[in-house]
């Protein structure tokens, strides 16, 4: 079997290489990734990327047809991955997020792949009210990042059959250590706060809701998608997390500060209304994949992050101008000359 994980080389990257790994020992796992934050590794034991039998550094906007020779299955995780990152780069998101991801699944379905799982999010769902979300929910997605995975959705939709089996895994909001760790998750973030300067931020009212899931977690939804029973249709959207990870964000401050001894939480009560809130329900995929369901806890999640963070030495309070945010990343790339506008490498 041969599977291609495009975009391992981000935060959720390292533990679906090391999941499939792990399952698929005789495997052969190709990575692919543009090496945006091949850089950002945070305390990891080894290079992640050796747990895959071959890397390619290219882009899915432009893939050579050998990338995909004799591929089985394709993980698709490549994108330009949060709210902040898509408003600076709107054209680009939907560029790589949309057509790149769509001409992906043309072109593996064209060179004989029998799967296809994509990364698909709940922020499709956008502002709504208390209800939990379900799969066949009105989506509202407020961003250009949601908008693009609506949009991916529906093409892909397109290109199932019963020889190309596409899954689209609309994933809760991600958090927990990694070996390439993001701190512009909501959890993350918060952890961080507490272990450099004590003091929780809340940059909303701490009301919208958010529901959670670690990317081991995660990785094993991929683990999954790949040999899911093609019973259950050609073509599959499913919400992936767990009923009891629905929080506001408010709540999440409060567990952390359970775990982090001496922090204060202050929320900033005149901030914007953030129309981003939603609860989501996890039932279709607790039926579909009862082997799979999230075992990460929320406390389990923040001490894990509280211990890797420590074990960085990590202790810059400005930490929302470091490398360990993606947006700063592609920032600093861009103003050092060696990104352009379309986020392609200039050789400089």
């Amino acid at each position: 079997m041969k599977i291609l994980i495009t975009g391992n080389m981000g935060y959720v990257g390292p533990s679906v290489l090391k999941r499939l790994r792990q399952s698929h020992p005789q495997a052969t796992l190709t990575g692919l990734d543009k090496g945006y934050f091949a850089h950002c590794l945070t305390n990891a034991d080894i290079l992640p990327e050796c747990r895959a039998d071959i890397q390619y550094f290219a882009d899915v906007r432009r893939l050579r047809p050998e990338v995909l020779q004799g591929v089985d299955a394709v993980v698709h995780l490549a994108a330009i991955s949060n709210d902040p990152m898509g408003k600076t780069f709107e054209e680009v998101t939907f560029d790589i997020n949309l057509r790149g991801s769509v001409e992906l699944a043309r072109q593996a379905k064209a060179a004989g792949a029998k799967a296809f799982v994509f990364a698909s999010s709940c922020s499709m769902y956008g502002q709504a009210d208390d209800t939990p979300r379900k799969e066949s929910s009105p989506l509202n997605p407020l961003t250009a990042y949601a908008k693009s995975k609506v949009l991916t959705e529906a093409e892909l939709r397109k290109i199932a059959d019963r020889n190309f089996t596409v899954t689209c895994l609309r994933f809760a909001t991600a958090c927990g250590m990694s070996d390439r760790l993001r701190l512009d998750l909501v959890v993350n973030d918060f952890v961080a706060c507490a272990v450099t300067s004590g003091n929780i931020t809340i940059l909303s009212d701490g009301t919208p809701w958010r529901p959670l899931i670690h990317v081991n977690d995660m990785a094993r939804a991929f683990d999954w998608a790949i040999g899911r029973d093609k019973a259950h249709g050609d073509f599959l959207a499913v919400n992936v997390g767990s009923n009891t990870w629905n929080y506001q964000v408010k709540e999440l401050a409060e567990a952390v500060a359970k775990v982090v001894p001496r922090v204060s939480i202050s929320v900033n009560k005149n901030a914007p209304p953030d129309n981003r809130s939603y609860r989501v329900d996890f039932s279709l995929y607790e039926r579909l994949a009862p082997k799979h369901q999230p075992l990460v806890d929320l406390l389990t999640a923040i001490a894990e992050l509280k211990e890797g963070l420590e074990g960085m030495g990590f202790n810059d309070p400005d930490f929302r101008s470091s490398k360990y945010m993606r947006l700063e990343v592609l920032k600093r790339l861009r103003e050092r000359g060696l990104l352009d506008g379309n986020l392609e490498w200039t050789g400089a």
